[in-house]
C-alpha cells in the first residue's frame, strides 16, 4: 500500500469532495450524511498525518488503520460487527469456496490419546484398513502420548490438508502399524442421526444449517416414517446456526399456512417478514425440540417460532441468544465488512438476541424490545423474550459422579471395550451387558489402578452397564449405533418422550 495520505484516504472513504476544494454541483445537501461526518474525518487525518510525521517509530499506515483505527470504531458497537483488511478478506472468501477434505474417521480424543471408533465407507482411513479400536500413536513423528486434548484437535486438523503417515497401535498386534493417508473430499452432512427411540417415534439431530439441511431433514423424516410416526425428538443441542433460509424451509414442515416464521427489524423499525407459504403441507405427529446453552441462531429461529405457534415443546436449558441479522459487506481496496443490521424476532414477538453489555448494540436492543419480557403463545402460555429461548421443560445435562469421570477421562471404557471385541466378535443381535463382562470390567480396572469401592460400584453399576454397551457397540457396529444406545440414557431426550406423552403442556392457559 503506497505511504501517501491523501491517496490511501481517498481508497478507504472516498471523501475528495468534502475534503477538496468543491464546485458548486457538489456542495453538500443539508443533513447530508459526508457534510456531517467532515469535521470528525479532518480532525482524525489531522491525527494520523501527525503520527506519520512525530512517532518516534515509523508504523506503516496500512496497520494504524486496519489494525487500530478501524477495529476501535467497530468495537464500540457489538462484537459480532467486524472488519476484514483485504487479506483477510479474501480467506474469508475461499474458507466460504472451500471443500471439506478429511480422512473420513470417528475419534475419540482424550489427553495424551486417540482411539479410532469408526472408519467411514469408502474413505481413506476406511480404505487403508484402519479398525475401530485402534490406536493413534503419531502423525508423520509427531508423538500424540505428550499433547493435551486441545493441541491433538489442532494436530488432527492440521493433518487433514496433507498426505501424512500415521502410526498405530493394534489390540494384539505386537509392532506398530504404519499407514500413508491423502485426504479426499469426505461428505459430512447437517442432519447426521436419524433412528427410533420407541416404535412410533423418531430421533434426528442437526448439527448445523446449510443449504442442504432442509432436504436432509425432510428426506430424514420420511425416512423414519413420515406422517406415520407419532412423534419425533429433533436435538439442535450444540447446533451454532448457519442460514437462516435453511430454518425457515424447516419451519414450513410443521407449522400452518400463512403462520408467522419471524421478523427482523432495524434502527429504522421498518423490516422483513418470514410466513409459511399458502401451499405448504406440515407433518401432524408431535414434535419436541432439545436445546442448550450451545444451540444459537438459526436453531433458535426455528425453536421460537414452533413454540410460540405450540407445535413443539421445548426441552434442556436456556439457549445462547443469538439474534442479530449480519451482513458482509464488501469494501474497496479488497477489504470487506460484517455488521449487525436487525434483530430477529419470534412470531410473539419476543427478540431472539440477550443483551450485551457495553455495547451501542444494548441501547438499541432495549427500546426496540421497550423492556417487554412476557409474551402469550397462540394459545395463551407465557413465554419470556430478550434472551433466547427459554425451554418449556428445563433439563440439566446429566452430573457426572467421580467415577464416572475417572472411567471416561481415562479411555479404560474404550480399551476394554476393544479388548472384549477381539475376543466376541461379532456381536449377538440382542447383545446387552451381562453380570460376568462387568466382573471381567472390574479385573480389568483393577489391572489399570482402577479400584471403586462395593458402594461405588453399586452405585455406578447401571451407568457403568450402559456406558459400556455405547463403547462395545459404537466400535462393533458404528458410532451412530452407539448414539442410539446412549439415547436411552440420556436425560432431556427422556424428559422429551415424556413431554410429548404429556398432552397438558401445550393445552392453552386460560388467558388470552
Amino acid at each position: 500500500m503506497p505511504k501517501s495520505f491523501p491517496q490511501t484516504f481517498l481508497l478507504l472513504f472516498g471523501l475528495a469532495s468534502v475534503l477538496g476544494a468543491q464546485s458548486p454541483e457538489s456542495i453538500a445537501k443539508p443533513n447530508d450524511p459526508a457534510e456531517q461526518i467532515a469535521p470528525s474525518l479532518k480532525q482524525f487525518v489531522e491525527v494520523l498525518s501527525t503520527v506519520q510525521a512525530e512517532a518516534p517509530d515509523e508504523q506503516p499506515l496500512d496497520k494504524l488503520i486496519y489494525e487500530g483505527a478501524i477495529p476501535s470504531m467497530l468495537r464500540e458497537l457489538d462484537p459480532h460487527t467486524q472488519f476484514f483488511d483485504p487479506a483477510q478478506f479474501r480467506q474469508l472468501q475461499q474458507m466460504e469456496e472451500s471443500e471439506q477434505k478429511g480422512f473420513g474417521s470417528v475419534v475419540s480424543v482424550l489427553p495424551g490419546q486417540v482411539i479410532f471408533l469408526q472408519t467411514l465407507p469408502g474413505t481413506p482411513s476406511n480404505k487403508a484398513g484402519i479398525q475401530p479400536g485402534d490406536e493413534l500413536v503419531a502423525i508423520n513423528n509427531i508423538s500424540i502420548a505428550s499433547l493435551e486434548p486441545q493441541q491433538i484437535v489442532e494436530l488432527l486438523t492440521e493433518a487433514r490438508q496433507q498426505r501424512v503417515t500415521v502410526h498405530i497401535r493394534r489390540q494384539g498386534s505386537p509392532k506398530l502399524l504404519a499407514f500413508t493417508l491423502t485426504p479426499e473430499l469426505v461428505d459430512s452432512p447437517s442432519v447426521d442421526r436419524a433412528f427410533m427411540l420407541a416404535p412410533g417415534t423418531g430421533y434426528i439431530r442437526l448439527t448445523s444449517w446449510d443449504l442442504q439441511t432442509a432436504k436432509q431433514l425432510r428426506d430424514a423424516i420420511d425416512k423414519l416414517g413420515g406422517n406415520s410416526l407419532h412423534g419425533l425428538v429433533l436435538d439442535l443441542r450444540n447446533n451454532p446456526g448457519g442460514i437462516v433460509k435453511a430454518a425457515i424451509e424447516a419451519a414450513t414442515m410443521f407449522l400452518q399456512p400463512g403462520q408467522r416464521i419471524l421478523s427482523a427489524k432495524g434502527r429504522t423499525g421498518e423490516g422483513d417478514t418470514a410466513d409459511v407459504p399458502k401451499g405448504a403441507v406440515p407433518y401432524k405427529f408431535k414434535l419436541a425440540i432439545l436445546i442448550n446453552e450451545k444451540t444459537a441462531s438459526a436453531s433458535e429461529i426455528l425453536s421460537g417460532a414452533l413454540q410460540d405457534h405450540d407445535r413443539a415443546i421445548i426441552v434442556g436449558l436456556p439457549s445462547y441468544g443469538k439474534g442479530l441479522v449480519q451482513s458482509v459487506v464488501p469494501l474497496s481496496n479488497g477489504a470487506g465488512l460484517a455488521i449487525t443490521t436487525a434483530f430477529y424476532y419470534t412470531p410473539s414477538g419476543r427478540s431472539i438476541q440477550r443483551p450485551l453489555r457495553n455495547s451501542a448494540l444494548s441501547e438499541t436492543f432495549s427500546s426496540l424490545s421497550k423492556q417487554i419480557r412476557e409474551y402469550k403463545t397462540d394459545k395463551g402460555r407465557v413465554v419470556t423474550g430478550g434472551g433466547g429461548i427459554q425451554p418449556d421443560i428445563q433439563v440439566e445435562s446429566a452430573i457426572r459422579t467421580q467415577l464416572e469421570t475417572v472411567l471416561d477421562a481415562s479411555g479404560v471404557m474404550t480399551e476394554f471395550a476393544t479388548q472384549y471385541l477381539s475376543a466376541h466378535s461379532p456381536l449377538t443381535a440382542g447383545f446387552e451387558i451381562t453380570p460376568e463382562i462387568l466382573d471381567e470390567l472390574k479385573v480389568f480396572l483393577s489391572s489399570r489402578r482402577i479400584q471403586p469401592s462395593i458402594a461405588e460400584w453399586s452405585e455406578e453399576r447401571s451407568w457403568i452397564a450402559a456406558r459400556l454397551k455405547e463403547e462395545i457397540v459404537t466400535q462393533a457396529r458404528g458410532v451412530d449405533k452407539g448414539d442410539e444406545v446412549a439415547a436411552q440414557h440420556d436425560p432431556q431426550i427422556q424428559a422429551a418422550l415424556r413431554g410429548m406423552a404429556d398432552d397438558t403442556l401445550l393445552a392453552a392457559s386460560g388467558s388470552h
